[in-house]
């Protein structure tokens, strides 16, 4: 045979060959020393041995003649004059001979088996310099040809034949033990997720093998200086080290790249020392070792499998490999998901490793056996991209104290490779030793700032959002000690003539985390959480109309503990068609069933510790709406969010047959074309165990067409993915699709596979989501969607002329997954909105707990983009600075993308400023002329019949050239923290409340909407911050007029708190609907109860107080009697008003008296006004009916003219707007929520079931 003989300089050659009459396998190896310059370049060899005497020969020629020859023996031969040392092993007893081959002094070994399969052997090529663009950071060593051009453009030829790689320690890329690829068509490269545990790729360099001339070195003057001495060899007994010398170029800088061809670096190869005694020392109990001394082989025995992919089906294309250090590819599943393994010992030891795209990687062991064949089943599950359980959390320290920051993140496989960043920066992992934890020890002062960590696998990565680290000073302050301005608005006769309003600033403090007391232990979360708070108080007194009225004013701010909340999630879950509730359903979260929905669809849960992101899933029990899952916004710092979620409901199925090619539409829109079609070829469908199925098919699709624009709020999830680098990054959907089938005569659910998506590409105008579009499925588990397969561009023939070009993607259905026709989209902003309690918008006034909801419809009419469509659905909460919500945006035309924006509170909607028929910039809150650009509408601007819910503008990116558009409300997606920091004085869109005919002022201040803003005083309305037990007293009045009632609060019965005053509560009678000289009203008044100690119990002092000319006719008999049996008895001489010592119990609705208990303040009070409307203790109503279980008749005239109403203060009030006070007077009869408007007809409150005391 001939053969190649690599005789390289200074480099270990090793070759396996075949003579004619060997048995077996000769080994002929050798290394080169000093080939004499005269050496030629390329001849032939002979070599011959004799079977007796052991005695080799050696022999090379080249054209003309004999060059040179070696004899020597087995043990060993000496160097002739030729000056080439060989080794000649011989397998014992193996006679062998004559063997012949060819040779070559510079051989592209190592180029060979960097890439076998790109090999020359002509003598026209040289290498080119050595290349050094990356460095193994971050995912690994990507030494590319493209970047490589980019920066060397003339220095690599355009087709390379080869490449070598090696180490910036000289060391050759196949002795490293490190897992590259090598292909001279891409470049070198090495991953980090494919290294051993612990391990990451070397810093590489690489040269090229390119045609002579084309390397740009012809025409080169040669300014290389002389070469250095070789370095040490470093190798070992029995290795193989590298020696290198350098030189350098001696031209000018700029002169380096034509005059300085060449490396700067040469390596050579050199051996250590014999070892005393070297072998394989693997021992085998079955089988014997094999040749790479790495594993047992048993050659009678084999093993047979059978793959599965996650849901049953066959998996063809499943690589088996050998499992450990550096795996083995042995097989390849077939079409049928089987393979064949001959050699693996059943010792109980041989592990075999699973691979298949989208799934977890699956390891099987294969048991001891002494049977001839194993036989494996193997399920795979599917892959789980990497999704944040857990983010670090902010910490505050001193210098020289330690913070643990933690991440958790989940997914399959879990992530091998952890890092943190600080400011950007990624940190030194020697230096910290960190993995998931970050440990930061003896802090100082530059330290401070944000830590986020990102993890990683083969798979993919995550980052986590980031934590702030505050250090101080070791004597500073950790708390601003000076309280924050805020004004609260008081009673309509309490006038301040110094600040000209009816506001009064009684201070806050920001409640942000400080530095407390720290044990000793070191945590990912702190064992006591501190906040910035009161520390001081001090009371006011204000000068009112006839009486003196108490506040209490924070007067300095200090650390300490954090008030404990509790998140709650409530809402309805409804059809998105007609309103049906879904009932008695059950909800998930993370997979695991935590409620279920009531009679009416309600639903409430307490969201538990830690969570950082909200996914439920609605599962309906009785199969009439697709399982919807949601990603729900929550405020983190307590309290409840009222959501109504919209259900699809299911389509009815279709009957189709197994055995023939089904063709199913995805299209909803009457007049439109459909925007997809599903293809299922014959024979696709299987049953749950793998087995295909043959038989009727029962199919319902289910399709939620973007192009309708009133499926938005039905759509599932927040359409976020996670992309390569680990960043939450949007997609703009085009239609999602839920499938359902089964088996028609058992009911059994079937999977199907090689399913065919064709979609219509002329339903996609615009152009750039031709080549981005992708399919998608939901994983209900983390709310975020997973990529299942690309489309790809198909021309198809319809009708005799019409040609059509389809998208064609191909995807396996085999979960009840939901999926998704989507494009990411990288054109992004946010959108500053903020709510208001009333149209007066001050920033004192702003609600926290708004779902602020935006769905972005693309594009406008006109733009050559797609027809009218939504493609994205967001929902965000407001916090004390509003809340920013991320949209689609266009830099080049400002009605490219347009958005629609409501606001909700606890089921009550919130009205957008107007924008016609007055249209004032300073009201909505963004100046012109960037306001104009918006081209801000609210929803009735051209029907003033139409809800005044919404307001729709162009979200047209800002420009950075033009000043008036760097302050909101629009920022680029970039400036997320100054869009959440803006200050109030910035652009930002509006929401109000409408404010309904009720008033509340707490001595103590306390903002309903942070619970997080209670303060530990006894004169606190709420007394325990996650128990809020709502008192409400129903009132008749007889009379023509409504009347406002006042409840004055004051303590009873604690020494503490006795004649001093809890809180007043303002609130106006609603007409009944069928007598005309009735009205009632539901008045609330501070429980009684333990105050915050929990030492003693207070009897609140309560006096329910007409604001007109009234007579107290009746109190019910039953609430007398509750009231003279549990002493002290109040004073009632005053027949112009109404005193008790409110009752301990929940009395109930027989009494007039109606309580509710719940770890929400606005729940609480919503759903006691409820069942005080309704005249019940279980039941609710959105009518007032005044005569049902009332507590107090009062009979009122008309109204003295010395005696002046909130609504008369309004007017009479310069700090009030006018508007205000017109809509107030045009609002008498409405109400919705727990301060907002009321109707005399309906009220807009919902029937939340929940766990809560009631009476």
């Amino acid at each position: 045979m001939l053969l190649d003989l690599d005789l390289i300089q200074g480099q270990i050659w090793e070759y396996h060959h075949h003579c004619s009459t060997c048995s077996s396998r000769t080994m002929l190896s050798g290394a080169g020393a000093s080939l004499r310059q005269s050496q030629p370049e390329s001849g032939q060899y002979s070599y011959a041995t004799h079977s007796t005497t052991g005695v080799h020969h050696l022999m090379w020629r080249d054209n003309t003649g004999p060059v040179g020859s070696l004899v020597g023996s087995p043990a060993g031969v000496q160097p002739s004059k030729s000056a080439i040392l060989l080794r000649l092993l011989l397998v014992p007893g193996e006679p062998c001979l004559q063997l012949r081959g060819t040779w070559r002094r510079d051989s592209l070994r190592d180029a060979r088996q960097n890439n076998p399969a790109v090999y020359h052997s002509e003598d026209n090529y040289e290498w080119t310099t050595w290349f050094n663009v990356d460095h193994p950071g971050g995912r690994g060593d990507y030494e590319q040809l493209d970047a490589i051009r980019f920066y060397y453009r003339a220095r690599v030829c355009d087709a390379p034949q080869a490449l070598e790689a090696r180490t910036t320690d000289w060391i050759p890329a196949r002795n490293t033990g490190e897992k590259t690829h090598a292909d001279p068509t891409l470049g070198f490269w090495c991953a980090n997720a494919e290294q051993a545990p612990g391990r990451n790729c070397s810093n590489y360099a690489v040269r090229f093998l390119c045609p002579k001339g084309n390397t740009g070195s012809e025409g080169i003057l040669d300014a290389w200086g002389p070469w250095s001495d070789w370095s040490h060899c470093s190798a070992k007994c029995g290795l193989v080290a590298m020696q290198v010398r350098s030189r350098k170029c001696q031209s000018q800088p700029k002169q380096w790249d034509k005059q300085c061809s060449g490396p700067t670096v040469e390596g050579r190869a050199c051996k250590g020392p014999e070892c005393p005694g070297t072998g394989c020392t693997l021992h085998c109990e079955m089988g014997r070792v094999n040749a790479e001394c790495d594993t047992c082989m048993c050659q009678d025995h084999i093993v047979l499998g059978s793959v599965r992919s996650a849901g049953g089906l066959p998996a063809p294309g499943a690589t088996i490999l050998r499992f450990g250090p550096s795996s083995k590819l042995l097989t390849v599943t077939d079409h049928n998901g089987h393979f064949r393994i001959p050699g693996i010992c059943p010792d109980g030891n041989a592990t075999l490793t699973v691979q298949l795209r989208n799934h977890a990687p699956h390891t099987v062991i294969v048991h001891h056996s002494t049977e001839r064949t194993s036989v494996l089943s193997i399920m795979l599950n599917r892959a789980e991209k990497l999704h944040m359980v857990k983010n670090p959390e902010n910490k505050a320290r001193r210098e020289g104290q330690t913070a643990a920051l933690c991440c958790k993140v989940g997914g399959l496989p879990e992530p091998d490779d952890y890092q943190w960043f600080h400011n950007g920066s990624l940190l030194d992992r020697k230096q910290l030793n960190y993995d998931s934890t970050l440990v930061l020890r003896n802090l100082s002062m530059e330290q401070t700032g944000e830590y986020y960590c990102r993890a990683s696998n083969q798979a993919g990565a995550i980052k986590s959002k980031p934590a702030i680290v505050t250090v101080l000073g070791k004597d500073q302050p950790s708390c601003n000690p000076k309280p924050g301005s805020y004004l609260i608005r008081l009673p309509h006769d309490c006038y301040q003539n110094s600040t000209d309003s009816l506001y009064y600033d009684v201070g806050k403090c920001h409640s942000g985390t400080c530095a407390g007391q720290l044990d000793n232990g070191i945590r990912c979360k702190d064992s006591v959480a501190y906040c910035c708070g009161v520390a001081k108080m001090e009371k006011k007194q204000l000068k009112c109309q006839g009486y003196e009225l108490p506040t209490m004013v924070a007067t300095e701010c200090g650390c300490q503990k954090c008030v404990e909340t509790k998140v709650i999630v409530r809402g309805r879950a409804v059809a998105a068609d007609t309103g049906e509730p879904m009932r008695f359903g059950h909800v998930y979260i993370n997979g695991a069933r935590v409620s279920r929905t009531g009679y009416k669809g309600t639903f409430s849960i307490q969201v538990p510790l830690d969570t950082e992101r909200l996914v439920m899933t609605f599962v309906d029990n009785m199969d009439k709406f697709v399982n919807t899952t949601k990603v729900l916004p929550f405020n983190t710092k307590g309290g409840a969010v009222y959501h109504e979620i919209k259900l699809l409901r299911k389509k009815e199925p279709v009957t189709i047959s197994s055995t023939e090619l089904n063709t199913l539409q995805l299209g909803e829109v009457e007049g439109q074309d459909p925007i997809a079609e599903i293809q299922i070829p014959p024979n696709s469908f299987y049953k749950q165990n793998g087995e295909v199925f043959v038989g009727n098919v029962k199919a319902s699709i289910t399709f939620l067409d973007a192009r309708d624009v009133s499926t938005a709020a039905a759509a599932q999830s927040d359409l976020n993915f996670i992309g390569d680098e680990g960043d939450t990054l949007p997609l703009r959907t085009y239609g999602m699709f839920s499938v359902d089938f089964r088996d028609e005569e058992a009911g059994e659910p079937l999977n199907a596979g090689e399913v065919k998506v064709k979609m219509d590409s002329t339903q996609v105008k615009m152009p750039e989501h031709l080549d981005t579009m992708k399919l998608w499925s939901l994983n209900p588990d983390t709310g975020l969607w997973e990529e299942e397969g690309i489309f790809q561009m198909e021309k198809k023939q319809r009708g005799k002329r019409e040609e059509r070009t389809f998208l064609i993607g191909n995807m396996e259905i085999r979960e009840r997954r939901l999926f998704n026709l989507d494009v990411p989209e990288n054109r992004r902003c946010y959108i500053k909105v903020r709510g208001f309690r009333s149209d007066r918008f001050m920033a004192s006034e702003q609600v926290e707990g708004v779902v602020v909801t935006l769905i972005n419809m693309e594009p406008t009419a006109g733009y050559s983009s797609n027809p009218r469509a939504w493609g994205r659905f967001d929902s965000v909460i407001t916090g004390p600075n509003g809340a920013c919500l991320p949209a689609f945006c266009d830099d080049q035309k400002p009605d490219a993308y347009s958005a629609h924006v409501m606001a909700n509170m606890g089921g009550e909607e919130l009205e957008a400023v107007p924008s016609a028929p007055k249209f004032n910039p300073n009201i909505i809150g963004v100046p012109q002329p960037y306001l104009g650009k918006l081209n801000y509408r609210r929803s009735d601007h051209n029907d003033s019949r139409l809800k005044k819910t919404a307001f729709s503008i162009n979200v047209a990116k800002p420009s950075p050239n033009t000043a008036e558009e760097l302050n909101g409300p629009v920022y680029s997606f970039d400036q997320l923290k100054e869009c959440e920091e803006a200050p109030f004085t910035a652009g930002h869109f509006r929401f109000t409340r409408v404010e309904g005919d009720r008033y509340d002022y707490n001595t103590v201040p306390f903002n309903e909407d942070d619970p997080m803003s209670w303060t530990e005083d006894y004169l606190s309305w709420w007394p325990k911050p996650m128990e809020y037990r709502a008192c409400y007293v129903k009132v008749k009045i007889n009379g023509p007029h409504e009347i406002n009632m006042r409840s004055r609060n004051q303590g009873g019965t604690h020494p503490k708190t006795v004649g001093q005053l809890y809180g007043l509560r303002d609130t106006r009678s609603i007409r009944d609907m069928d007598q005309s000289t009735v009205s009632a009203v539901c008045l609330e008044f501070k429980c009684s109860g333990m105050l915050y100690d929990q030492d003693r119990v207070d009897r609140t002092l309560v006096k329910v107080i007409p604001q007109g000319s009234c007579k107290r006719d009746n109190v019910n008999s039953m609430l007398q009697e509750y009231l003279v049996n549990h002493l002290p008895l109040a004073v009632n001489n005053d027949t112009n008003e109404f005193t008790m010592l409110a009752p301990l119990d929940p009395l109930g609705h027989n009494y007039g008296i109606y309580t509710v208990t719940d770890q929400d303040p606005r729940t609480a009070k919503e759903i006691a006004l409820g069942r005080c409307f309704d005249g019940t203790s279980d039941g609710t109503s959105r009518v007032m009916k005044s005569n049902e279980r009332v507590a107090l008749t009062f009979t009122c005239g008309d109204r003295e003219v010395t005696r002046q109403s909130v609504f008369q203060a309004l007017q009479n009030s310069p700090g009030q707007s006018l508007a205000s006070a017109v809509r107030d007077g045009r609002g008498r009869n409405q109400r919705a929520g727990a301060n907002a408007l009321r109707n005399s007809r309906r009220r807009s409150t919902r029937n939340p079931t929940a766990t809560r005391t009631s009476g």
